[in-house]
């Protein structure tokens, strides 16, 4: 199963894993490969299996979403990725990405998993084509949050200066802030795949952040989002 798309499923209830298993399991291109219960399974299981995306529950007993989305952090072998493989040894996998599937209406209540590292968030009763197109858009790097969950972060203080990124380093950081996957980026300012996916690491490294999905933020509340930016 190589090129499927491996997914963990976190939720206390197990009658909802199934369901999602079940469903999940008739894509072709998705394969549920654990399941969870709770921030401390969560780790666990995301250590056993690798996965590519972890679907998670924000409210569960014995240690909510956000918990395990910091231990799924804390977990990781580096801050910006996959750590970085001495000669002869494979790469260590990437972290997964996390999208958040909640019964939470509210945007604010999205707020602490989003900054905890979420790539985005669904609500339960999403319809399950949709679903599945959230869990293959943050699969391949896509960062999906409503605006007033942006909107809310942008204000949420004060960005820090981008005086020390280069000026690709800007436009890349743009078209992160914007969704778009290294291949979209790639294409859209006429750069190779690996060159993207090497100035993404470099603007991680710089801003101090833990996935692409802060970078966005960061994006978003410096203005940076926008391409006329003068930066």
């Amino acid at each position: 199963m190589p090129d499927r798309i491996r997914v963990l499923v976190v939720d206390d209830h197990p009658v909802v894993r199934q369901g999602l298993r079940t469903f999940l399991d008739l894509q072709d291109d998705i394969v549920v490969v654990g399941e969870a219960h709770d921030s401390a399974s969560c780790v666990a299981e995301a250590r056993r299996t690798a996965p590519d995306v972890i679907l998670l529950d924000l409210r569960m007993p014995g240690g909510d979403g956000v918990e395990a989305l910091r231990g799924l952090r804390a977990a990781a072998p580096t801050a910006t990725g996959a750590a970085a493989a001495r000669p002869g040894e494979p790469a260590a996998p990437a972290p997964a990405r996390v999208l958040v599937i909640t019964s939470f209406t509210d945007p604010a209540a999205v707020l602490p998993a989003v900054r905890a590292g979420a790539a985005g968030y669904v609500y339960k009763d999403v319809d399950p084509p949709a679903l599945a197109a959230a869990i293959r858009a943050v699969h391949a790097g896509h960062v999906l949050l409503h605006p007033d969950v942006a909107r809310m972060l942008a204000d949420g203080g004060p960005a820090p200066e981008a005086t020390h990124l280069t000026a690709r380093e800007r436009e890349v950081l743009a078209e992160v802030a914007r969704g778009r996957s290294n291949r979209e980026i790639a294409r859209a300012l006429g750069l190779a795949e690996k060159t993207v996916k090497t100035h993404v690491s470099a603007i991680l490294a710089k801003l101090g952040v833990q996935d692409r999905t802060q970078a966005a933020l960061y994006a978003v509340r410096s203005g940076l989002d926008h391409p006329d930016h003068p930066g």
